[in-house]
C-alpha cells in the first residue's frame, strides 16, 4: 500500500472503532471465530474439486444458484451474488465455455438472458454439494442440533431485506 492509501486504511479503522464499543462480548467473539474455521472446513472440500478444474469459489457460487433457480436471469444473479457486471462475466464466460451453463433467450423479454445448468453443470453442482451436505448431515449428528433450528439461525444472520432471495423458503 501507498503512505496516502496506509493513511486512509488508518483513518477508516480509527473512525469505525470510535462508532462503538471497543469491545465484543466474548461469546460472540467465540462465534465469529468458529464462524471463520467453519467456513474454511465447509468450502476446502468443493475447493479440491474445483482446483482441478481451474475455477474458484466464484464459479462455485454462479453454478449453484443458476442449478437452484433455473431461468434465473443475469440481473437476478447479480442481485443476489452482489457483484458487478464485469465481475461476474468472466466467471459466467468460463462456466458457459466449459458447458456448465448455457444462456437463453428471455421468452418475454428478448433482452434478457436466462441462465440453465447443462447435464454437465448439475452434475459438478451436485458433485459440490455433496461433501458440504455430508459436513453438514454429521454436524448436526454430532452436535445433536435441530435443523430447523440451524435454518433458522442462519437466515437470521441473512440481511432482512434480502431474505426473499433465498431460495425454498423454509427448506
Amino acid at each position: 500500500m501507498t503512505e496516502i492509501e496506509t493513511t486512509s486504511a488508518v483513518a477508516l479503522t480509527h473512525r469505525l472503532a470510535d462508532e462503538g464499543d471497543r469491545t465484543v462480548p466474548v461469546g460472540e467473539i467465540d462465534i465469529i471465530e468458529l464462524l471463520f474455521f467453519a467456513y474454511r472446513d465447509f468450502t476446502s472440500d468443493p475447493d479440491a474439486i474445483l482446483g482441478e478444474l481451474e475455477f474458484g469459489r466464484a464459479h462455485h457460487r454462479v453454478l449453484h444458484f443458476v442449478n437452484r433457480r433455473p431461468g434465473l436471469t443475469v440481473a437476478e444473479l447479480l442481485d443476489v451474488l452482489q457483484i458487478t457486471k464485469q465481475s461476474l462475466a468472466r466467471v459466467l464466460k468460463q462456466l458457459i465455455d466449459g458447458g456448465y451453463i448455457e444462456q437463453r433467450q428471455g421468452p418475454r423479454d428478448r433482452r434478457q438472458r436466462e441462465l440453465h445448468p447443462t447435464d454437465e453443470g448439475m452434475a459438478l453442482a451436485a458433485a459440490l454439494a455433496r461433501p458440504q451436505s455430508r459436513r453438514i448431515a454429521a454436524a448436526l449428528e454430532e452436535s445433536g442440533s435441530d435443523r430447523a433450528a440451524v435454518i433458522a439461525f442462519l437466515r437470521s444472520m441473512v440481511n432482512p431485506e434480502l431474505r426473499a432471495q433465498i431460495a425454498g423458503g423454509e427448506n
